[in-house]
């Protein structure tokens, strides 16, 4: 979302992009605006699938990237999960 490019996007999916950002970087992040935004546009169980489905590929992509079974091509981002050692 930090990119700019939310304006291209309807309200639903920069939403979706919005809690995205938050569960990979910082959960904790997520303003009072932004949950009620989320409830008012998502249902619970549209927001726990969300929020699964993005945890989900967060975690697996970490394990494909420490057993190091990702595509050499493919270029690498390691983001610290919050409240690891690296997160700081």
């Amino acid at each position: 979302m930090r990119d700019g490019y939310a304006q291209r996007l309807s309200q639903r999916e920069a939403l979706a992009l919005t809690l995205t950002d938050a569960l990979i970087s910082d959960p904790e992040s997520l303003t009072a605006e932004q949950c009620a935004a989320l409830n008012q546009e998502f249902d619970s169980g549209e927001l726990a699938e969300l929020a699964m489905g993005v945890n989900l590929f967060f975690g697996l992509s970490k394990v494909l990237v420490a057993l190091g079974l990702e595509p050499e091509a493919m270029p690498v981002t390691v983001l610290p999960a919050p409240g690891s050692a690296s997160a700081g």
